[in-house]
């Protein structure tokens, strides 16, 4: 594919939710021998051509691929990843939970569904119910897919930045973040309290608008003790007249 090519093709995938070849490389065969490389060494196949969006190659077919877009499949727990610093030069992976896997930032291509969640945890992947940290939504590019309504184009990610918006604006923001971040916005124009001491004086009273007038903290003045009768010394006493 040539340059100009590439640049179109680049150019109409941000009308599209998802580019032509992630379908492709989620479904591509990993990690079995090369049917041309068979009998060399390391020849399996870890390699995915997205110009070419054919099936899985070996590093010995790479001459075969000259100036194309290719990205190195890897493997963790036995599932294909690949590297996070790899992948985002070509799509959005927002609202998608990275791992470090030797040193590296990884995603995951598919959906990963744990048998139970266990216990405390507040977030799960929204298509394989998998647990995850508060700020994603996914634990896969491919349960990303699962939402039509969410787009990988790189096109949205730079006008969002643009705008002044991020990863975690009201349109990937998980629903119970949102509903917190409102919350807190409510809590912080209210302001309810109760104070009841014997050592404050006046009538403590709490406004909503936050202004210190409005709460009195200073003590009520002390009764005045008058020193000098504590210190006096009592007379020598005289006997009564006969």
């Amino acid at each position: 594919m040539g340059p100009m090519m590439r640049a179109q093709e680049e150019e109409e995938e941000g009308h599209y939710l998802s580019p032509p070849w992630l379908i492709p490389m989620l479904r591509a065969n990993y990690f079995v021998p090369c049917s041309i490389h068979a009998g060399s060494n390391k020849s399996e196949c870890n390699m995915f051509c997205l110009d070419c969006t054919s099936d899985a190659f070996c590093s010995y077919c790479l001459v075969n691929h000259k100036n194309h877009r290719v990205l190195q499949i890897r493997r963790s727990s036995y599932h294909n990843v690949v590297r996070v610093n790899e992948i985002q030069k070509y799509i959005d992976i927002s609202c998608v939970q990275t791992y470090i896997i030797n040193s590296a930032r990884i995603v995951f291509l598919n959906e990963r569904p744990q048998p139970r969640i266990g216990k405390g945890v507040t977030n799960t992947c929204e298509i394989c119910f998998r647990s995850l940290l508060d700020s994603y939504r996914f634990c896969s590019l491919g349960c990303k897919r699962g939402i039509q309504s969410l787009t990988f184009s790189l096109k949205g990610k730079r006008e969002r930045e643009y705008l002044g918006g991020s990863e975690s604006d009201e349109a990937t923001t998980p629903t119970k973040i949102r509903k917190t971040c409102a919350f807190n916005r409510l809590m912080s124009g209210l302001l309810i309290c109760t104070v009841k001491s014997d050592y404050f004086s006046g009538d403590q009273r709490c406004t909503s608008s936050g202004d210190e007038s409005g709460f009195n903290l200073s003590p009520g003045t002390p009764p005045i003790y008058n020193h000098r009768n504590s210190s006096r010394r009592k007379g020598v006493p005289h006997r009564a007249p006969f």
